[in-house]
């Protein structure tokens, strides 16, 4: 059996927890969920743990002291995922901007198609994005275009955050490695499969704003993507990523 295990990182999402969950677990694919949970005051932690009642078999969760970054959450959670026997490891946001349904896109894409890294990409047939200010729109499409600049990267939305990785990927990036927390962490993960000789591959997805919660993006975040490119091309340039031994 070829198993699948979503990560979704949370604070304060007590509004999408439960809905999520439910939702991923109706799929006709069937995958287990890690949860990444970063001492949410709004009670987060506790509707996961009365879910867990109901699907001890399929839902997990991780509590961490506090906010932490995105990065190092989905760090914790790929390394939790490699103590145990799951061949594929999905990104994925609490908040439904992801849909839950595209999970077995992402999924027949690595099972079916081969493929060893693969991006739900809001940018690959255009810009595919709902109830974003255009600002913002402006802001995350140039973004990925100055990364694919710097980088030489081919992939067109190069800050996505839904995203399915093998077991093989994982096991063969040094994820201690890894530095950034925000953006950048999806950058260096990207860039750091494609140096290593991964086949990395863009599907389409439509990336809807959360309509419930409260967004987490700052622009400190993008910051850190717009430095954090120039250090992942001189790294690359001294040889410096390479396999974990």
């Amino acid at each position: 059996m070829n198993k699948g295990l979503v990560i979704i990182p949370t604070f304060n999402e007590k509004e999408n927890i439960e809905n999520i969950i439910r939702t991923v677990f109706n799929l006709k694919t069937s995958f287990d969920i890690l949860i990444v949970e970063d001492n949410s005051p709004d009670g987060t932690a506790a509707i996961v743990k009365r879910l867990i009642a109901e699907f001890p078999d399929r839902l997990n969760i991780l509590e961490r002291e506090g906010k932490q970054g995105l990065g190092t959450a989905y760090i914790t959670g790929f390394k939790w995922a490699l103590q145990r026997t799951y061949d594929y490891v999905f990104e994925m946001d609490a908040d439904f901007s992801h849909n839950p349904s595209d999970l077995e896109r992402l999924f027949s894409s690595m099972h079916d198609d081969g493929a060893d890294v693969v991006i739900g990409s809001r940018y690959i047939t255009g810009v595919n994005v709902v109830n974003w200010p255009m600002g913002r729109v402006l802001m995350s499409y140039y973004a990925s275009a100055y990364v694919r600049m710097i980088t030489g990267m081919v992939i067109r939305d190069t800050t996505a955050g839904f995203v399915g990785w093998t077991r093989k990927v994982l096991e063969t990036i040094n994820l201690d490695k890894i530095k950034f927390v925000g953006y950048a962490f999806q950058i260096e993960m990207k860039f750091t499969a494609i140096k290593l000789g991964f086949k990395v591959v863009e599907v389409p997805i439509i990336f809807t704003e959360r309509t419930l919660g409260v967004s987490k993006m700052n622009n400190s975040i993008f910051r850190e993507a717009v430095f954090g490119v120039i250090s992942l091309r001189k790294r690359a340039i001294m040889g410096k990523i390479k396999p974990r031994k």
